[in-house]
């Protein structure tokens, strides 16, 4: 059983731990918490998205929708290991679920079939949405399960929580599948290695890579670059590619960057697939 962490406490927390952590909007002050109480806090339930693209994810988890209002949970992990977060307080995200899994949690002993819905989760969860169309063939990269593992280990490690105290939403709720394409089992054990050790600390500030120039989209341009592109661009949910993204400017390449520029509000000659300072800038593709 736990106070809540602060605003401050939480993010503190997660950067300590070695994550990139950006602050989404008014996450500090974005609640649920006049429908019902916000805590004692006992664990940490990990779900997936079932959305792609890193920007409509966090907004769908910051708003919500017109049945269920935002925020759907405290924290969206991005396929990068970025962590934005868009909740503080009481979240929509865990619902109903098992009084005898709440308490396996209180107590952090085995996890038994979680065969009822009779508990408020909401009220007792941090909440990470992890983006993952969840259809077991999404993958997920090694970056965003680090990144699962050293966000759900920092509220651990604040609360002076076991491994045991971070589910799934498949664990609490009965029908429920997710987190799908790895196991809850293996992520508590990656989470208790890490709390044997000591916190990554601060993470440092990314870099990406300059905008290179319209002329080096070229055909025949082969480069590291353009591989690192096609991921970003895949991971925003734009990717046009049957097979890759790979190192040579392709076809599916610009196809892909006009998708890009048409999410951002471009139209016209304005998202012809040849990538600009201005949308280059707001992909963030990494050095490579």
């Amino acid at each position: 059983m736990a106070t809540p962490l602060t605003a401050d406490r939480l993010l503190k927390a997660l950067r300590d731990e070695g994550l990139r952590v950006v602050e989404h909007r008014n996450w500090r002050t974005h609640n649920r918490n006049h429908m019902g109480p916000w805590g004692p806090l006992h664990g940490v339930m990990i779900h997936h998205t079932v959305t792609s693209g890193t920007q409509n994810s966090v907004e769908l988890c910051y708003d919500g929708y017109s049945s269920l209002p935002g925020p759907l949970c405290h924290g969206v992990i991005a396929k990068d290991g970025t962590v934005y977060l868009v909740g503080n307080g009481r979240a929509n995200h865990a619902g109903l679920g098992d009084d005898d899994v709440l308490r396996a949690v209180i107590n952090e002993t085995a996890l038994p079939a979680d065969n009822e819905a009779n508990t408020d989760g909401n009220r007792h969860f941090y909440g990470f949405e992890c983006i993952n169309l969840g259809d077991g063939e999404d993958p997920w990269p090694a970056a965003q399960l680090e990144a699962i593992e050293k966000a759900a280990a920092a509220i651990c490690r604040a609360h002076r929580w076991t491994q045991r105290s971070v589910i799934g939403h498949l664990e609490w709720q009965p029908g429920k599948v997710d987190p799908r394409g790895f196991t809850m089992g293996s992520m508590r054990t990656r989470i208790g290695e890490r709390l044997r050790g000591t916190p990554s600390g601060p993470a440092q500030p990314p870099t990406y890579e300059p905008f290179p120039g319209a002329a080096f989209f070229a055909p025949g341009r082969r480069s590291p670059v353009i591989t690192a592109m096609g991921k970003r661009l895949v991971a925003e949910g734009c990717g046009r590619y049957e097979v890759g993204p790979g190192p040579d400017w392709s076809e599916a390449d610009r196809k892909s960057y006009a998708a890009w520029q048409r999410k951002l509000g471009y139209s016209g000659s304005a998202a012809d697939g040849i990538p600009g300072r201005t949308s280059w800038d707001r992909l963030k593709v990494p050095n490579v």
